[in-house]
């Protein structure tokens, strides 16, 4: 752009602002939802969710869960395979080390990808959390959860 003295442009200095509409007249361009709505919520976050529901309902029956940290890594460390039974682990379950406490991680991309949509990613999500607290508390999945269909 040229710059000649008047001109609408600001000096470099200061930043630009931008328009408040688009240049076709469509109206302001912005976020849908609110931020607080369920809407906004980025995939990793609603699987955050899921896992805390799944905690949650758990915790109801058996309270010794409120010390056990529980964490949404997005795939299984290298080496993974040597652990786990699983070649792709969905989770796992770390018993607590120089005063950590007890852990359990649910693998969110492994998790997601098993699931062919939404509505069956809820019941697994919660299977793998039932899985992963049996292991910790060294009990069959179905004392954890009887009504629970885990193996």
């Amino acid at each position: 752009m040229h710059s000649k003295s008047g001109s609408a442009t600001p000096p470099p200095s200061q930043p630009r602002r931008r328009k408040t509409r688009d240049r076709r007249g469509r109206g302001l361009r912005g976020p849908l939802a609110p931020a607080e709505l369920p809407l906004s919520l980025t995939r990793a976050e609603k699987f955050d969710d899921l896992v805390l529901d799944a905690v949650e309902r758990l915790e109801q029956r058996w309270p010794q869960l409120a010390a056990v940290e529980f964490a949404v890594e997005q795939v299984p460390p290298p080496g993974a395979e040597y652990w786990s039974a699983d070649p792709v682990p969905l989770g796992r379950a770390i018993r607590a080390a120089r005063g950590e406490p007890d852990r359990i991680v649910v693998y969110r991309r492994p998790t997601e990808v098993r699931a062919a949509t939404q509505a069956e990613l809820v019941p697994l999500v919660y299977e793998v959390v039932v899985e992963q607290v049996a292991e910790l508390l060294g009990l069959d999945p179905e004392v954890i959860d009887p009504e629970s269909d885990v193996d």
